[in-house]
């Protein structure tokens, strides 16, 4: 399969810049898989999971929204947070679901709800994304990759 360039970059770090084959990123507007040769494209990302595949691995991120930007031979994702899923801690994630749940109740204003409720969205997306592999029995989930089955 053909490869293109990719790269994810947080304001803090270049999270991942290689060759893959695909990538694919909740937008605004739903799910999309970019391929080589794509049309270029920005778009805004919401929370949500961004899978890259590259031969036969399968490198799952969580990310907290941002910009995607592809030029047609390179892919270039802005995003405010990214967490590949072997980062994540599920209990310390859980935690700080559980913490963002109950200042929601507490919000003093409506800014303060959007910024709580943010939050939570972020959490939510974290936890989902590493049960849902670890709980299909990928254990020994490392920046490496998730072999295809």
């Amino acid at each position: 399969m053909t490869t293109f360039h990719f790269e994810i970059a947080t304001p803090e770090r270049v999270v991942y810049s290689d060759d893959v084959e695909s990538v694919t990123v909740p937008t605004v507007d739903g799910e999309i898989t970019v391929l080589a040769h794509h049309l270029p494209l920005v778009t805004v990302l919401k929370a949500g999971e961004l899978v890259i595949k590259k031969g036969n691995d399968v490198h799952p991120y969580a990310i907290g929204g941002g910009f995607l930007e592809m030029d047609g031979t390179k892919l270039t994702v802005l995003a405010d947070t990214t967490e590949h899923i072997s980062e994540i801690d599920e209990q310390r994630a859980d935690e700080a679901r559980k913490r963002a749940e109950e200042l929601k109740g507490k919000a003093a204003n409506d800014v303060e709800y959007a910024k709580i409720s943010a939050k939570l969205e972020r959490d939510l997306n974290r936890l989902r994304i590493v049960r849902k592999y670890r709980h299909r029995g990928h254990q020994g989930i490392t920046q490496e990759g998730i072999r295809k089955e």
